[in-house]
């Protein structure tokens, strides 16, 4: 029951926080084509090589970040699956020796 409530709730969140931010990104459409429009074809190809440029640090970053968090999980993964190994075969000495 909590944890529907928790669902509905975040969902919630998103739909709010997605028509909040929709009037910003239908007017920066707007203007930046308005701008690629009325500049020359060299000013529009540096116009894309600049949103290129611009895009490849955060795309960077956020790949070795999810790429980190996926490699810190498996290696947590394995070692509690070697704690619980380890303790099961020391449980298992334990009731052999009573």
């Amino acid at each position: 029951m909590r944890l529907a409530g928790l669902i509905r709730r975040v969902a919630l969140l998103v739909l709010l926080l997605g028509l909040w931010t929709a009037p910003a990104f239908s007017q920066g459409c707007a203007m930046c084509y308005a701008a690629a429009k009325g500049t020359p074809k060299e000013g529009q190809r540096a116009l894309s090589r600049a949103i290129l440029i611009l895009l490849v640090p955060p795309l960077g970053v956020m790949t070795v970040g999810v790429g980190c968090a996926f490699r810190y999980g498996k290696r947590r993964d394995m070692d509690l699956d070697r704690e619980s190994e380890t303790d099961q075969s020391l449980n298992g000495n334990k009731d052999l020796n009573d």
